[in-house]
């Protein structure tokens, strides 16, 4: 006997707006007993700004989250916390490695009732963090979104946020059509699942429009420098002062060493839904297809090994997880096309919702290459400059004024010259992304788009991300044979003898 399929309202999950909530966002918690956060969270960026951050935190009274009574409440308190907490841990000049009670365990709890880790996630920076400015309910629309909180206060921080805020309502429409399109493959209903195919490729289409955008009003280098230290998580971060992760403390003054992976588009459910409705399978990277997986001619979706977005659900909600593992056992759309090879129109729109979904990732590579893979470059380039004119200033004569011990430790940081680039705690960032991309074309029905797909290079890249500077500079970036390659996520990076780094993944 078949599973049934899961139903959206079983799982938090709008019709409308997919994985984003059914209405917009609360704008404030309108129980005056909560006001000590939302007034924090007013203030944030000048408490960052002049470094009081951690000393508003520490006066915070310790308040209880039973009047939390609805979703909407716990999700706004969750995601403020979460401002709240990376702002803790990472507003000073070093990082915090304990979070005191009046942040961890309201902070704790809130995340327990919505069966999500406590950490400044996807869900609540973008999920549950935007709002409209003209009241429309039209919420793919970048013009009309604003955020309703960041770390810096910058437009760029909001366009990053709000560009996959709109990718996440664009593809909204697919969740639904993709379970009716599961039911009429039951059926053997060959033009409700084509139709599915059809309108599905065009949203894929749209999804990459959009997501090309990010250059509009997201500057590389202030994304780089200025808002990614705030999305950092606790995992692998001993070189940057968390040997252990972060001390979460408990009302009693106990407490437990954390350690979480930081923000990351890994952690958006639709984009997995996508590799799930099309059988794609995702391996650690590195490792090849077994030539003996024939998973999907048996009615179920590949299983999904790749441990890193397997993590990656314990950053969604708990309902959203938990539709993506009924999915699994659900999706039959590539075994329905793989026993349909002789209708042409059915197999063109399968591959066609592949390539368009292989160009959707093709596009967030150039993007990662630009925001950070010549981010980094550039900072240890850099450093290197600093530490070149620290070492002629401290060897002038006694006579000449020294620069300040600050100073001095701004411009001497040289790790970046000798250890490799990692990042918060995923895999290697341009290899993981490139296997995901190809892995994408793997499903494909056509011998000649199989190879297309699979094998052939990216695709032609808009003008800005196309450059001739671009390609040198990333030429330079791997070019050094005495600097391992970067590793690095859009989180951050950071310098550590781990071997894996983190991500930012689509």
């Amino acid at each position: 006997m078949l599973p049934p399929i899961p139903k959206l309202e079983d799982h938090s999950i709008s019709c409308r707006n997919g994985f984003l909530p059914d209405h917009l966002p609360l704008r404030r918690l309108s129980d005056r007993y909560y006001e000590p956060w939302e007034d924090l969270v007013d203030n944030l960026q000048a408490l960052i700004l002049t470094k009081r951050i951690r000393a508003a935190v520490n006066l915070l009274p310790l308040l209880s989250v039973s009047r939390l009574r609805t979703e909407a409440e716990l999700q706004r308190a969750y995601s403020i916390l979460g401002f709240i907490c990376h702002s803790y841990i990472w507003g000073g000049d070093h990082p915090a490695q304990r979070l005191p009670a009046c942040i961890s365990v309201p902070f704790l709890r809130v995340s327990e009732a919505l069966e999500i880790v406590p950490v400044a996630s996807y869900a609540g920076v973008t999920l549950w963090n935007y709002r409209t400015l003209f009241g429309s309910q039209d919420i793919d629309n970048l013009e009309d979104l604003a955020t309703l909180q960041t770390f810096t206060g910058s437009l760029d921080e909001s366009w990053f946020y709000l560009v996959s805020v709109a990718i996440e309502a664009r593809g909204a429409p697919v969740v639904p059509k993709m379970l009716e399109a599961i039911a009429a493959a039951r059926e053997g209903d060959v033009d409700i699942v084509l139709e599915f195919l059809n309108f599905f490729a065009q949203i894929l289409e749209e999804l990459t429009a959009l997501l090309v955008r990010m250059h509009e009003s997201c500057d590389p280098h202030v994304f780089y420098f200025k808002i990614r230290p705030f999305l950092a998580g606790s995992k692998n971060m001993a070189e940057a002062g968390l040997p252990h992760g972060v001390w979460y403390e408990d009302e009693d003054g106990k407490g437990s060493w954390r350690q979480y992976s930081g923000g990351s588009n890994a952690q958006s459910s639709l984009i997995q839904a996508f590799d799930l409705i099309l059988g794609i399978e995702h391996r650690p990277t590195g490792i090849k297809r077994s030539t003996g997986d024939d998973s999907h001619k048996q009615g179920i979706a590949p299983p999904q090994k790749h441990n890193f977005i397997e993590e990656m659900r314990y950053y969604m909600p708990g309902p959203h997880r938990r539709f993506l593992e009924r999915l699994v056992s659900v999706a039959n759309i590539r075994p329905f096309v793989d026993a349909h090879r002789d209708n042409q129109d059915l197999c063109d729109a399968f591959d066609s919702c592949l390539a368009m979904l292989r160009g959707f990732r093709d596009k967030h590579i150039q993007i990662v290459s630009r925001y950070i893979i010549i981010q980094a470059k550039n900072a240890k380039k850099l450093s290197t400059e600093a530490a070149k004119i620290t070492q002629k200033v401290l060897s002038m004569p006694d006579n000449v004024t020294a620069i300040t011990p600050t100073q001095k430790a701004n411009l001497s940081s040289t790790k970046a010259t000798k250890r490799g680039l990692t990042g918060t705690g995923g895999t290697a960032l341009i290899p993981f992304l490139k296997q995901a991309r190809d892995e994408t074309g793997e499903p494909a029905m056509s011998p000649t788009a199989k190879r297309l797909l699979v094998h052939s290079p990216g695709t032609k890249s808009p003008a800005i991300y196309d450059s001739v500077t671009v390609t040198a500079e990333l030429d330079a970036a791997f070019s050094n044979p005495d600097v391992p390659m970067p590793m690095v996520g859009l989180a951050g990076y950071w310098f550590s003898s781990n071997e894996f780094g983190g991500l930012c993944s689509y």
